[in-house]
């Protein structure tokens, strides 16, 4: 055998995110594949033998491993269960397959079984794999196993259209050599179930499908594009998508189109507006069909509503950056802004301050009133101090009764003096919680960004510092950092 062909060529679609997992897959696919070839060069049974059981021997390391890495993600879920049960009836069939070798002739026998091999391979890969993979990713990224499980299905809902397109793409490479063994396993009925499948995902999926012209002059949709955008099949066959699709109109949407004649492909979110006028964002997925001299002939797009996804997303970024009693931004956010407020500093040359903000008397407020007032009474405080801090200023809370204040574009430290007056009058001022009412005061400690190149944790640390001395202090009061004083005390 001097040659090698691939009758199950290695896709990036099939590529799980788990990069053991995708390593194992590759080997099994090109040991799939050197079966292919020794069966298409007519090599003994002996041989054939040999390779055979050296794939169903790392089938079989396959499976545990994959199956004990699935388990430490998911446990004892049904999920992995019946991952697991899928494996075991691979094994059993391909047992069974095996046994036909004295019914049959071997030529025969291991056609049957390289059939069987990558069919399975794929859309177990496809379907399965990938499904544990997304659901294995999440958990590991801090979900929990229900949410993982969530996300996984919402990832997953394109992927039937790309295992079939994968599939088909797959055996368009066979060489004329693979067709001479494909003849052998009767590829032609084989072909024939493939684009019926794929006919029936192209009418049947829930993702909206569009074909075009090289003008992008629509020439087909399927169901799902009628029952998202409100168009009826006979109103958009001939109309230009542009006219139908605001998203890639205009500057954006030329930029696109540029995007698929460079690269053959593009993909995003843009927002389309539909028959009613509704305004929605999509996922579009945009492949540009050429003929022999790599001329366009025709567009084809696949598009979905995300808007459900996009709000979810939203909720997350503002549950992972912002605080959920008081709604200001939270440490990891304030993290962030400090950064900028850094950056715009030394590029505009200007100073700004990180105030250490902590409640005085909060404490007797929650021993008195309870939790609840004390929580009434945190959100008042933070919209009075949110009140009196300019657009391009920061509060943050970061738990319990203490606040960071960024008071930026200020050109001498004094600047922020008036502010700071406001802030402690504001805070000052009574608390009506329910039927009763309460006072508390604030100690502010003020540290400065200027020439000095202070990393964000030490203005953090000294402010806190002038906060400790404003409350040793007599509280009630605020206190710039000094840090070129003795001992490095607030003055």
């Amino acid at each position: 055998m001097t040659e090698c062909h691939e009758i199950f060529p290695w896709n990036a679609n099939f590529e799980t995110g788990i990069a053991l997992i995708d390593e194992q897959h590759k080997k099994l696919v090109g040991l799939i594949n050197d079966l292919a070839n020794h069966l298409a060069f007519q090599s003994n049974e002996i041989t054939l033998d040999e390779v055979f059981g050296e794939l169903a021997d790392y089938a079989a390391y396959h499976f545990n491993a994959e199956e004990k890495l699935m388990r430490s993600y998911l446990g004892n879920d049904a999920m992995s269960l019946e991952h697991e049960a899928t494996h075991r009836s691979f094994v059993t069939e391909l047992t069974r397959m095996k046994a036909n070798e004295a019914d049959k002739p071997v030529e025969a026998v291991f056609g049957e079984i390289l059939s069987y091999l990558s069919h399975w391979l794929a859309f177990h890969i496809l379907e399965s794999d990938k499904h544990m993979a997304k659901v294995a990713i999440a958990v590991q990224n801090g979900f929990t196993l229900d949410q993982a499980k969530a996300i996984a299905r919402e990832q997953m809902s394109d992927w039937m259209k790309v295992m079939i397109e994968t599939i088909l793409s797959m055996y368009d490479t066979l060489s004329s050599r693979t067709l001479q063994l494909m003849r052998e396993i009767n590829e032609r009925k084989k072909a024939e179930e493939k684009l019926r499948l794929a006919a029936s995902v192209y009418d049947n999926t829930l993702e909206a499908i569009f074909i075009t012209d090289a003008r992008a002059v629509i020439i087909e949709i399927n169901p799902a594009f009628s029952q998202y955008t409100g168009y009826a099949r006979e109103e958009v066959v001939g109309i230009n998508l542009q006219s139908l699709r605001t998203g890639l109109e205009g500057e954006d949407g030329q930029q696109i189109w540029d995007a698929v004649a460079a690269s053959g492909h593009w993909s995003g979110e843009i927002h389309n507006r539909n028959k009613d006028g509704e305004l929605n964002p999509e996922w579009l997925t945009i492949s540009a069909i050429t003929d022999e001299q790599e001329n366009i002939i025709n567009y084809v797009g696949l598009f979905s509503n995300i808007t459900q996804l996009v709000q979810r997303q939203h909720k997350l970024e503002r549950f992972a950056h912002y605080d959920t009693l008081t709604g200001l931004p939270n440490r990891l956010l304030l993290s962030d802004r400090l950064d900028q407020a850094i950056a715009k500093a030394r590029r505009d040359e200007k100073y700004f301050a990180v105030c250490y903000l902590d409640l005085d008397h909060f404490k007797a407020v929650n021993d008195t009133f309870g939790h609840a007032a004390g929580d009434t009474l945190l959100q008042e405080i933070s919209a009075r101090i949110k009140g009196v801090l300019r657009a391009q200023d920061t509060i943050a809370r970061l738990g319990g009764d203490e606040f960071v204040l960024i008071i930026e574009e200020l050109n001498h430290p004094e600047d922020c003096r008036p502010l700071l007056e406001r802030i402690l009058i504001e805070v000052g001022k009574p608390v009506q919680l329910g039927k009763d009412t309460a006072t508390v005061s604030v100690s502010i400690g003020v540290d400065f960004f200027s020439s000095d190149n202070k990393e964000a944790h030490v203005l953090l640390q000294q402010a806190d510092q002038a906060m400790y001395h404003v409350k040793q202090s007599g509280k009630s009061n605020y206190a710039f950092f000094a840090a070129h004083a003795a001992g490095s005390d607030p003055e």
